[in-house]
């Protein structure tokens, strides 16, 4: 049973999901893929929406590019809490990040930055560690690994003497 699906309109948005996968991996969180379009393959879409939350799932990552449709079509077929990726492929992924931030009222898609998977899988891990002390154990572990690695990247900073006017 998986507990997220990342959904992505094909599979040349793979590179950029491929980091939503890894961080659910390391921590430990089962997850799907699948590439679903909803403009190619409305009906497939609205079964998987329309069925997600009885296979078990409780959080949708959906990455799409250009008109990003996908997950706002996904938003309005499901309960479940819907992350939308933006994938940079024509005008930087401005339009599609634009496309999908503008659902109407009583549609949410939360929207991660242009090409945003890993903070896509992280809030996703955030939602799920909600009502699960272990994946939150895990997901606190990731985050002092994160302090410390900016405390180590500010030692090795500071230890840096080539230069004539540096004071620290």
């Amino acid at each position: 049973m998986s507990t997220v699906s990342i959904i992505m309109g094909s599979t040349s948005d793979l590179p950029v999901m491929r980091k939503a996968a890894d961080f659910l991996e390391q921590m430990e969180v089962p997850f799907e893929m699948h590439a679903l379009s909803a403009h190619r393959t409305p009906a497939a879409v609205e079964s998987f929406a329309s069925g997600a939350k009885d296979r078990g799932v409780k959080v949708i990552i959906a990455a799409a590019g250009m008109a990003a449709a996908l997950p706002g079509v996904i938003a309005a077929l499901t309960p479940l809490p819907v992350i939308g990726v933006p994938i940079a492929s024509t005008l930087d992924g401005i339009d599609a990040m634009l496309s999908i931030i503008q659902m109407p009222p009583g549609i949410p898609t939360a929207t991660v930055g242009i090409n945003g998977a890993l903070n896509a899988a992280v809030l996703a891990v955030r939602i799920l560690s909600l009502s699960d002390e272990a994946l939150a154990g895990r997901y606190a572990a990731y985050c002092a690994s994160l302090s410390a690695k900016v405390e180590k990247a500010d030692a090795e900073l500071a230890a840096i003497s080539d230069y004539k006017f540096k004071t620290n």
